[in-house]
């Protein structure tokens, strides 16, 4: 069983409290999800982030297939990191960790994933020709999207 692992790391020029006040708020995944992927949040934007939290979306990766995706919030430290683990959904394994923290002149943000792909062996061959660089545009996404909302570092 091979798990990858995937990292990035980014500077953005706000406070800790309100780069905490996005991340930890579930309904702005969806302003940092391209849109092709039609990422859809159907529970859970009425609470705070916490412990045992479930999350369902509806995503469409890849070919137009809408699939379910459920999601739990395993650890919450407030203004720290935040963990969430697909419980249901397109990979056969998924950690994600987010960590902030405050620096000089604002935040760095860290996200880190281990993930394994669907479908064995095949989900292997294909991480390099579709699954990484799949994560790579969704991450090259978010930190696009995120420098237009709070500015470059």
């Amino acid at each position: 069983m091979k798990v990858y692992n995937f990292k990035k790391v980014q500077k953005l020029p706000i406070s800790l409290d309100q780069a905490w006040e996005f991340i930890s708020n579930p309904a702005n995944l969806q302003v940092i999800t391209p849109d092709r992927m039609n990422f859809k949040i159907l529970s859970n934007l009425d609470t705070s982030m916490y412990p045992g939290q479930i999350i369902q979306y509806t995503i469409t990766p890849l070919f137009g297939i809408k699939i379910k995706w459920v999601t739990e919030i395993t650890h919450v430290i407030d203004h720290s990191y935040f963990v969430d683990e697909q419980r249901f959904g397109p990979y056969a394994f998924w950690h994600h960790k987010h960590f902030i923290k405050e620096i000089e002149g604002g935040v760095l943000m860290e996200d880190i994933i281990d993930y394994k792909p669907p479908l064995g062996i095949i989900g292997q061959l294909i991480n390099p020709l579709l699954v990484r660089p799949e994560l790579e545009k969704i991450f090259a996404y978010r930190k696009e999207k995120l420098t237009s909302l709070f500015g470059e570092f």
